[in-house]
């Protein structure tokens, strides 16, 4: 058969119809072809001298192994061709031999000549492919001649041929463990290749022969970090993994001091998730002014790793990113671990397998770090196509989420999930409820109901889970739940699921004195069905007989001794041998022992309630994003993440000596014009990023002023800053901008003489800035009204960046204070967006006092008012009203405040700026002697959600004086305090607002038809009631009304009944309904029942208004 006749076979010419075409394509080796003459066409063609019937032969080849088809006998012909001159053939040569190398080693070792030969190739990529070659063959005989070549070509100048060098070493060092110390000789030189072609794959070859030579990594550190971003992407997987473990053992736990940074001695020193472009500097930090010294500084080396890694979380691999997240939960601060949330909650988009490994390595962060996912919570839903592993998933991320605020939404997602019908879903879901009722107590009653609602389901599997989750339930608090107890006794008839019918009856045994007429006659049905219950089932009945025979031995005593009886015959042993030990231990006898006297005792003993715990729980002990992680076992290969260092090791071991010649040379020249501070400045470090990249806003809006007077204090220029610099050219000249805007403020400051000239070009500016705020301002506002129904996701990350952003402000604005003179006033930075009628847009007014309007300005006035353009230095006094109508809140008492005293109330006014705060009214009185100057706040610390609008700072308060001002807090319709400093000029103070559960509603007019609609709405778990007993000067309608309306900002409603009193409001933020009725009956008693969306805020309300009435 001529070749080419076999080239037309192969294209699948076949001359007869009837003959299938494998049988006659030579490649494929069919059925039919017999085996003495297989793959003689492709062997012809291979010997022919033309090469483009060789090229063509060696295509097919390699597509046949491509197909998994075995070519492994083609070998001599093949390898024969290893010498040929054509490079496309050399190379397809080289595919095959990498493939079969290890199969033929002895063919392959006749040829090692010809490999050694192609080491010497002009093509880079034969070089490459010869030493691929070479090292494919397993034979310690080849040892040194492999060392050699890897040797060499880590020394050659293609980066690709030194790439396959390093992929050559961990072949050798498998097949010749004692060549480690000169592979790390080599591995050492690989380290030290500036191109990123070899990064990742020298890091590989370190992670396998020497992971522990943490040495070698020292100079290459910042090197590696700042090729990251450019390394392909799995090399950037490896890496990161390596310099995770590295900076493990290098650097100092950056949240060790955590403690004491939010007991509040200082600042809390990352003051946002945005800062990562600017370093923490140690040898800069005895130059600038400071108030108290920090009791941590980060490495520079360490914030290097952090602000290099951040760009790859927006990598397209999912593992990349992944990689990055781990290395920010082991390695970052924990205000800057929030970033990873975001880019994790994007990958829950892709394939189900990538959502699996994340949402595992979720569960384990969301234990550590709740607050990271929870604005992300809607992500977590699960959808009807997930499959049920990622469903499990999801719901134990839900469950590690769930706390007071959110506990309401998720408990109603449940509700729904109850109804799927995947019946391990129903289960797990069933679990969750269990796990949230016991971590959160205020919804344990609500959950409680709820499952008890589930026994009467229709599907046996979701009775037999809820029954077993109540049990764990109720031993919390039995006494309280005998009835739930009784309702479970009564399905012992229709329960068949062995793990069920033993929860009902251990729940009956151990409470028994809670039921002592049901609890016997259980026994005596059990008795009946014993032979034919599970061995669970049955161990459980010896257990109730026991038990019912200690405390009620009359009514018992032959059913106990019948189910022994039987007992003693059963065909498991586990249940003879406990009935032989209860017998003796319980129906005392002449040979039974001591034990019997403690019978009660140890059958009775009280015990503990179970704890029910993420299966996630102690996972992060392995490095999250592992093998060992996922698995929860420790996986061949894996590396423990080391502890953190005590003291810090010497940061100079990573500083790289610059050869002499380099630091002549003109480009150094001109760094040193163009740098002439650290890149990492540490007055940037006090004042608040000015320059990061990532919130560009901040430098817009931020006080150029400020900043000025702030980067007056620099210093001078340090290698490793130069180095870190190198990379980030866009940095680089907003450093320049920056030092330009420095230079000129130092200029000013010199010139004396013309400061009149100077005060009026800065006011000519502070009037052009003002009008940038305001339309800024005006942007914001519609910009926040067309976007509010938008998904969660995009809102918190609006909200963590506005966050982020006014911290930073805040900072520089602290710093700005400093170093102006005392006598101009401060001015202070907003902390939220800003709204049209935004507090701090205006100058405050020169009065040290505001006078309350509300003496001759009624509120309509106001309300009527509010739609003209007036500034708030006008409006802010109409909501102004007197303290003492309402219940006054000490702040800070006059001798904590060192003579000044603050009290509080919630006004129950709307706050004018933002309709979704609260707006709480604070009254100043200054008891010293001497005057209180720039009353203002700082350091704010909130929950995730919450916000606050601070009042206008008072600039003077003269003693013996009285100042009112009103701030807004959006407390996020939760009861958790706003904690912050008032700081005076010479003192700080902590301080923080707790609100009631009542001051967290407004209002809100109903009919009496739509009161009944909307609570006709809330029912079920949305509906509380408790019953009470009046107090004495409460019985009239009158009375009640004044008492609930006091306890909560409800409005009344109006009713039909004389015997009902309804009130009716919303929450602040959500504006969730919230529903009162209190009814009152015969004598004294009445009926509290309260319809609220929000479970917590129902539940916390009833105990309120409960107090309320009954004192």
């Amino acid at each position: 058969m001529s070749a080419s006749s076999a080239f037309n076979d192969e294209k699948g010419g076949s001359s007869s119809v009837g003959e299938p075409e494998y049988g006659h394509d030579p490649a494929s080796g069919g059925i039919f072809s017999s085996d003495y003459k297989r793959h003689d066409d492709l062997k012809e063609m291979l010997d022919s001298n033309k090469d483009s019937l060789k090229l063509e032969a060696m295509k097919r080849i390699v597509a046949m192994i491509a197909r998994g088809k075995n070519a492994s006998d083609l070998f001599p012909a093949v390898v024969k061709n290893v010498a040929c001159k054509n490079i496309e053939v050399k190379k397809l040569v080289y595919v095959y031999l990498v493939r079969y190398a290890e199969e033929q080693q002895d063919l392959a070792l006749l040829s090692i000549s010809t490999f050694q030969r192609g080491l010497k190739d002009p093509n880079q990529l034969i070089r490459a492919s010869a030493l691929r070659v070479l090292s494919s063959i397993r034979v310690t005989i080849i040892v040194p001649i492999m060392m050699l070549a890897i040797k060499e070509a880590a020394s050659d100048m293609s980066p690709y041929v030194r790439k396959t060098a390093a992929h050559a070493i961990p072949k050798l060092y498998s097949l010749d463990p004692e060549q480690k110390d000169q592979l790390i000789e080599v591995i050492e030189k690989l380290l030290a290749d500036k191109t990123t072609l070899v990064a990742g794959s020298v890091v590989m070859a370190f992670e396998e022969v020497c992971p522990e030579r943490i040495d070698l990594i020292h100079k290459n550190y910042r090197k590696l970090c700042n090729l990251l971003i450019d390394v392909e992407e799995w090399g950037q997987v490896v890496i990161i993994n390596m310099l995770t473990r590295y900076a493990r053992t290098q650097f100092l736990n950056p949240n060790m001091n955590e403690s004491l940074l939010e007991e509040g001695n200082d600042k809390t020193f990352y003051g946002s998730d945005d800062d990562e472009d600017e370093e923490e500097e140690e040898e800069k930090k005895s130059e600038a002014p400071m108030p108290k010294r920090k009791p941590y500084v980060m490495d520079p080396d360490h914030r290097l790793l952090l602000r290099n890694t951040k760009p790859l979380l927006q990598s397209r691999n999912a593992a990349v990113v992944m990689a990055v997240a781990q290395l920010y939960f082991h390695l970052a601060p924990k205000v800057e671990v929030g970033v990873i949330a975001k880019a994790l909650v994007r990958l829950l988009r892709s394939h189900s397998e990538v959502q699996y490994v994340v949402l595992q390595n979720v569960a384990s962060m969301t234990i550590k770090r709740r607050g990271m996912f929870e604005p992300y919570l809607k992500s977590f839903y699960i959808r009807s196509t997930d499959p049920t592993q990622i469903k499990v998933l999801k719901l134990e991320v839900l469950t590690n989420l769930a706390n007071e605020t959110n506990i309401s939404t998720i408990l109603r997602e449940f509700q729904t999930y109850i109804k799927s019908m995947d019946k391990d879903f129903v289960a797990a879901t069933i679990q969750a409820i269990g796990r949230c009722a016991t971590n959160i107590g205020e919804v344990r009653d609500t959950c409680l109901n709820g499952l008890v609602q589930l026994l009467s389901n229709r599907d046996e599997l979701v009775v037999a889970e809820s029954v077993v989750v109540i049990k764990k339930l109720l031993q919390m608090q039995p006494e309280k739940h005998s009835d739930i107890i009784k309702h479970m006794a009564k399905l012992t008839d229709n329960i068949q699921v062995p793990m069920a019918r033993a929860s009902i009856l251990w729940l009956i045994g151990e409470y028994c004195e809670h039921v002592p007429k049901i609890a016997p006659d259980v026994l005596r049905k059990m008795a009946k069905s014993f032979t034919n219950e599970e061995d669970i089932v049955k161990l459980q009945i010896i257990n109730l007989a026991a038990k019912l025979y200690l405390t009620n031995s009359k009514q018992t005593k032959l059913l106990t001794q019948y189910v022994l009886n039987l007992a003693k015959y059963d065909q498991n042993y586990d249940i003879r041998d406990r009935a032989r030990f209860i017998r003796q231990l319980i129906v005392p006898t002449e040979k039974s022992g001591a034990l019997s006297k403690y019978a009660k005792k140890l059958f009775l003993a009280l015990k503990p309630a179970p704890v029910l715990e993420s299966p996630f729980k102690d996972r992060d002990h392995f490095q999250l994003g592992s093998l060992s992680h996922l698995l929860n076992a420790k996986a061949g290969g894996y590396q423990e993440l080391p502890d953190w260092p005590e003291a810090a090791p010497d940061p100079s071991v990573r500083n790289v000596e610059v050869p002499e010649w380099t630091k002549c040379s003109s480009r150094e020249k001109r760094k040193e014009k163009k740098v002439e501070k650290p890149f990492y400045s540490d007055s940037e470090g006090e004042s608040g990023p000015t320059e990061s990249a990532d919130s560009e806003s901040d430098s817009a809006s931020g006080s150029e002023i400020g900043s000025g007077v702030v980067g007056s204090v620099s210093g001078t220029a340090s290698e490793e800053s130069e180095e870190g610099s190198e990379s980030e050219e866009e940095e680089e000249e907003e450093e320049e901008d920056e030092k330009d805007k420095k230079m000129t403020m130092k200029k000013e400051l010199k010139k004396p003489v013309q400061e009149s000239e100077s005060e009026q070009s800065s006011e000519e500016e502070e009037e052009r800035k003002h009008e940038r705020k305001k339309s800024k301002a005006r942007k914001s506002d519609s910009e926040s009204e067309s976007d509010e129904d938008e998904d969660s996701e995009s809102e918190s990350s609006q909200s963590e960046s506005e966050d982020s952003e006014s911290e930073a402000e805040v900072k520089k604005k602290k710093k700005a204070a400093q170093s102006k003179p005392p006598s101009k006033p401060v001015k202070k930075e907003s902390k939220k967006e800003m709204s049209l009628l935004d507090l701090d847009d205006f100058e405050p007014a020169p009065s040290p006092q505001v006078t309350p309007l509300n003496s001759f300005l009624s509120n309509s006035l106001a309300t009527d008012l509010e739609g003209l353009s007036l500034s708030d230095a006008v409006l802010s006094p109409a909501t102004l009203s007197p303290c003492s109508a309402l219940k006054s809140y000490e702040l800070l008492h006059r001798i904590r405040g060192e003579g000044l005293s603050v009290e509080y109330c919630f006004s129950r006014q709307p706050f004018s700026p933002d309709a979704n705060m609260v707006a709480v009214q604070m009254q100043f009185t200054n008891n010293a002697t001497s005057e209180t100057k720039n009353l203002h706040m700082e350091e704010v610390k909130l929950q995730s959600g919450m916000r606050v609008k601070e009042f206008p700072e008072i600039e003077l308060l003269p003693a013996g004086e009285t100042a009112t001002a009103v701030m807004g807090i959006d407390f996020c319709d939760s009861t958790q305090a706003a904690n912050f400093q008032l700081c005076t000029h010479t003192r700080k103070f902590f301080v923080s607002i707790q609100p009631p559960v009542g001051e967290l509603m407004r209002p809100v007019f109903l009919t009496e038809n739509e009161f009944k609609k909307e609570q006709g709405q809330l029912m079920g778990m949305n509906e509380l009631s408790e019953k009470l007993t009046l107090d004495a000067e409460c019985r009239n309608e009158h009375a009640i009304v004044q008492r609930v309306t006091a306890a909560a900002n409800l409005s009344r409603v109006p009713c039909g009944s004389d015997r009902e009193c309804r009130f009716a409001g919303r929450t602040v933020t959500s504006g969730s309904l919230v529903l009162a009725t209190v009814a009152t009956k015969e004598e004294a008693a009445a009926q509290l029942t309260v319809n609220c969306e929000k479970m917590v805020i129902g539940t916390m309300l009833v105990k309120d208004v409960l107090l309320a009435l009954t004192q």
